[in-house]
């Protein structure tokens, strides 16, 4: 019975693990609103900021 046990704990343990998912820092890949607005050709900045209406 306790092998059976630690049998279905070890295999549990390894089912769970496996669905860990690496996250990346919350701003990566965002592009500051000054920089947009020289990609764009754009005279004002404002649109691209959040927060700006």
């Amino acid at each position: 019975m306790k092998k059976i046990y630690f049998l279905l704990t070890l295999s549990s343990i390894l089912l769970f693990s496996s669905c860990y998912t690496t996250r990346t820092a919350g701003r990566s890949g965002k592009v500051p609103p000054g920089q947009v607005k020289k990609a764009t050709g754009s005279k004002s900045a404002k649109p691209y900021a959040p927060g700006q209406n």
